[in-house]
């Protein structure tokens, strides 16, 4: 709605009192732009992005830089050759081809939910496949209908083969957006590559401890002692 208003906005001053824009002083309009650059660039995000794989922090900086000492477009287009590169690379070191054993068909079993009875105070997501740039939209549609959705929500990420730095932001948006309503984010699952990245990018402490599940099972327990812990 804010977009709309400031579109709306501008194209009234550039239809109406474009002619007026001679009068306004250069260093007036100059100290505008710094103050819109400065804004746009998100500084506060530069620490979280510090926390992201290397491979991560590699496309952000060869885009800044580019940016800086070339032209936007270039570094656009830069930075998006990058970020495909880097997807096909986690898409191709994430499928894996192993031989099913006992062992593993016993591991799978707190992670399986046909023989698990799911409580009315929860509502569980999934998310299969990698859940990189582009894919992240996604979970727009779950925020929309927070109003709707029981107290806890389940994010199982037993199928989510990689995430990124994107994917991660998107996450923590949905927990906050959770939280706002009076709700609760309790992921589980996590295989191998999401997990060591929500390590290194210390989501714990965003989402918190106890709400970072190893198995489906777990993340039922914890909504449990979610709703039977009296809220302050």
């Amino acid at each position: 709605m804010a977009g709309i208003t400031h579109a709306i906005t501008l194209l009234a001053i550039l239809m109406y009192g474009a002619s007026l824009a001679a009068y306004v002083p250069l260093t007036v309009l100059a100290a505008i732009l710094f103050i819109v650059a400065w804004n746009m660039g998100e500084w506060r995000e530069i620490g979280e992005i510090t926390k992201q794989t290397y491979a991560d922090i590699l496309v952000w900086l060869a885009t800044f830089l580019l940016t800086v000492f070339a032209d936007l477009t270039v570094a656009v287009e830069v930075g998006m050759v990058m970020a495909a590169l880097l997807f096909i690379r986690r898409v191709t070191a994430t499928t894996t081809v192993s031989r099913v054993t006992a062992d593993y068909i016993e591991s799978g079993r707190p992670h399986i939910l046909q023989d698990k009875a799911i409580p009315d105070y929860v509502a569980i997501f999934r998310i299969h496949g990698p859940f990189l740039f582009g894919s992240t939209d996604k979970l727009h549609d779950i925020a929309l209908h927070a109003e709707q959705l029981p107290p806890v929500v389940i994010l199982r990420m037993r199928n989510m083969t990689a995430v990124d730095g994107t994917g991660l932001s998107a996450i923590e948006e949905l927990a906050d957006d959770l939280r706002a309503k009076g709700k609760t984010l309790v992921i589980c699952g996590a295989p191998s590559q999401p997990a060591g990245a929500m390590r290194k990018a210390e989501f714990h402490e965003r989402l918190g401890h106890a709400n970072i599940c190893a198995s489906v099972q777990d993340a039922l327990d914890r909504a449990a002692a979610i709703i039977s812990t009296p809220r302050t």
